[in-house]
């Protein structure tokens, strides 16, 4: 391989870490990254309260943990839509 392509190859798979991934998507839209650990923190929650649901029948809990979790994710979506809107329509155009 010529130093060209090497430089090109290196610098293509340092881009495309997990790592760099999800920062650079933190940075592009900060509420995509939130709703992912709000979802996992839902669903740890739930699994902790799987072991003290007293004489709640099993399906029914699920179904109010999937309910709880896609709520939260939904809901940071929704703010990460009015968050970039606000910043491409409000802050953006001074031209």
């Amino acid at each position: 391989m010529s130093s060209g392509q090497e430089s090109v190859l290196s610098e293509y798979e340092t881009d495309t870490s997990q790592t760099s991934k999800l920062l650079r998507k933190f940075k592009e839209t900060p509420f995509v990254p939130i709703g992912m650990a709000g979802f996992a923190m839902v669903v740890g929650y739930g699994l902790y309260r799987l072991k003290h649901r007293g004489d709640m029948k099993m399906s029914l809990h699920l179904i109010h943990m999937r309910v709880a979790a896609q709520g939260f994710v939904v809901g940071a979506l929704t703010c990460g839509v009015l968050y970039s809107m606000f910043q491409e329509y409000v802050v953006k155009p001074k031209e």
